[in-house]
């Protein structure tokens, strides 16, 4: 049998297993193991099984995962985000749309110290959805706002989503996570401009709320922001002006949410507690699925799947753009019945060597695969944030209806995707600048500190 033919027969078994709901972690490990078996010997698979129970886990860089997650705990269970989305429910509540466009702010916010688009969906639910609906927003709009907001979670950076692709594909974690603050930025802003734009055209989908706001009070609200905002520029600006790493960024981002937390005497041993809980259960489910996913990659390179996919495709076209809009269907259509994680360790093995024989960027492309993933989580008949809102709303806001107010936000996507696509300067703005930087402090022979203190000095003295 053709090698390529069992690595096809394996990823179809994958897939029907998924749907079977076999658990992920067993499904990549079974096929992984059952494929190198095939095409080698059952010596050969327990010895790649063996090999990769130590050496999937022990790359340094699955440190940040653990870190990240515990920051977005802790900030979730100190109340952090709630008060960025009531500031900025304050600053747009009047506006027809205000509600939604403040609970887009949140969920970007959320998104800042989470790293997880299910979480973010969850936490901004309980908060923004109930407020909308009091102040009778079209309950569609009202729950497909924050389902498709909380996509944000694996687009704005940290996020668990780059951190796999990075180990996987062997980038740079600080590059993707600063490819992915403008593409970020721009999905959350065409977000709220449709929505402004919808509300104006029928404010009664959205209508503004009727209290009056002094503006003493809006002003007032921006302080409980300062620990969200502390904690980004912390992470992401001490990543991209080289004072640390970002495993490093992990450990301090979440050692910052447990100081400024308890300080503030935000936290309680059961909160506490329940941080470090759905930190690890979160992350065990994770590390299981990567040590899976190791097995069944060694399966699709002793196969040759992806090379003979690359080959096929390379004599179909010699232009990447039929690739990327082929591979978009393929990704929306397994984002509505496989989660990300799973999606992106199943396809990654495959899918890479199209995307190196086109000399794609494999930076900007796991920004567009974040972004297809992103998509996947709403799109029907099974987008797991719909559920998830669904899960959060009870019966009081029918699946069918969430699905209705999820289609405006997938359309700017579509859009999204269009531009990320179109202008890839986009994504790949923030780390050129940042390889600039790098390869001036290298070249400079100074400290981190000291560059910038020199750089803001001379742009100071040239104002």
């Amino acid at each position: 049998m053709e090698r390529e033919l069992v690595g096809g027969i394996g990823v179809i078994l994958m897939i029907l297993l998924l749907f079977m709901r076999t658990p992920v972690a067993f499904a990549l490990l079974g096929v992984g193991w059952g494929g190198v078996a095939v095409l080698r010997s059952s010596g050969a698979a327990d010895a790649v099984m063996a090999a990769d129970t130590f050496g999937s886990l022990l790359n340094f860089n699955l440190t940040t995962i653990p870190s990240f997650m515990l920051m977005g705990y802790i900030a979730y269970a100190a109340g952090f985000t709630r008060e960025v989305y009531d500031a900025a429910r304050l600053f747009f509540g009047r506006l027809p749309g205000g509600l939604a466009a403040a609970s887009v702010t949140g969920c970007a916010a959320f998104a800042a110290v989470s790293g997880s688009s299910l979480a973010t969906a969850a936490a901004m639910g309980k908060i923004a959805v109930p407020e909308m609906i009091r102040q009778g927003y079209d309950k569609g709009l009202a729950t497909g706002v924050v389902a498709a907001s909380g996509t944000l979670g694996s687009l704005i950076p940290p996020s668990v989503l780059m951190i796999l692709y990075a180990v996987f594909t062997q980038q740079s974690i600080a590059l993707l996570f600063i490819a992915g603050i403008l593409p970020g930025l721009l999905s959350a802003g065409i977000y709220i401009a449709m929505i402004l734009i919808r509300a104006q055209i029928n404010p009664d989908l959205a209508p503004g709320m009727k209290e009056r706001i002094p503006f003493i009070d809006k002003l007032r609200s921006l302080k409980g922001t300062w620990a969200i905002t502390l904690l980004f520029i912390i992470v992401m600006g001490g990543i991209m002006v080289g004072f640390f790493t970002p495993m490093e960024a992990g450990a301090i981002g979440a050692s910052g949410a447990f100081i400024i937390a308890l300080l503030a005497g935000r936290l309680t041993r059961a909160k506490i507690g329940h941080a470090f809980l759905d930190t690890l259960r979160q992350s065990g489910s994770i590390f299981a699925i990567i040590f899976g996913a190791h097995v069944f990659t060694r399966f699709m390179a002793l196969s040759g799947l992806g090379q003979w996919l690359a080959d096929m495709a390379t004599s179909y076209s010699d232009q990447a753009i039929p690739v990327i809009i082929a591979l978009s269907l393929i990704y929306i259509i397994l984002g509505t019945f496989i989660g990300p994680i799973e999606i992106m360790l199943i396809t990654l093995p495959i899918v890479i060597p199209v995307v190196e024989s086109y000399d794609i960027s494999l930076l900007w492309f796991g920004i567009i695969m974040i972004k297809y993933l992103e998509i996947g989580l709403i799109t029907p008949p099974l987008g797991f944030n719909v559920f998830m809102i669904s899960s959060v709303v009870g019966r009081s806001v029918p699946i069918v209806t969430i699905f209705r107010g999820v289609l405006w936000f997938l359309a700017m996507d579509f859009v999204t995707l269009a531009l990320l696509i179109s202008v890839p300067a986009i994504t790949l703005f923030l780390p050129d600048l940042y390889t600039e930087w790098m390869s001036y402090l290298r070249n400079s022979d100074l400290e981190a500190g000291q560059a910038v203190w020199l750089w803001l000095a001379s742009w100071s003295g040239g104002a």
